[in-house]
């Protein structure tokens, strides 16, 4: 079993900053990618950003330049800098991890609300 621990969401006025934290525990073998996904009740979930192991990076077009996430590989933790948020970022964040062997976990999810 792997265990996913989020942390980190909350509310925040437009045009301010969260940072997402999730660190993975369990029977890890090699994590290969790291990211988060965020779903909007009644939207499909959203890739926003991805990690590999190496350190490439992917992000969805509508957080380019806002959002950056880096990982502690030592630790087993993603983290996703968000700055200059908009309503629209409003949603349930998830954070995954896919792992070696092909199989993908998710966390419980943390809720980010941007709003004055």
């Amino acid at each position: 079993q792997v265990q996913l621990a989020e942390s980190g969401g909350g509310l925040v006025q437009p045009g301010g900053s969260l940072r997402l934290s999730c660190a993975a525990s369990g029977s890890l073998s090699s994590i290969y990618v790291m990211g988060w996904h965020r779903q909007v009740l009644g939207k499909q979930r959203e890739l926003v950003a991805a990690i590999a192991s190496g350190g490439s990076t992917n992000y969805a077009d509508s957080v380019k330049g806002r959002f950056t996430i880096s990982r502690d590989n030592a630790k087993n933790t993603v983290y996703l800098q968000m700055n200059s948020l908009k309503s629209e970022d409003t949603a349930v964040y998830y954070c995954y991890v896919n792992l070696a062997d092909r199989s993908r976990y998710w966390g419980q999810g943390t809720q980010v609300t941007v709003s004055s």
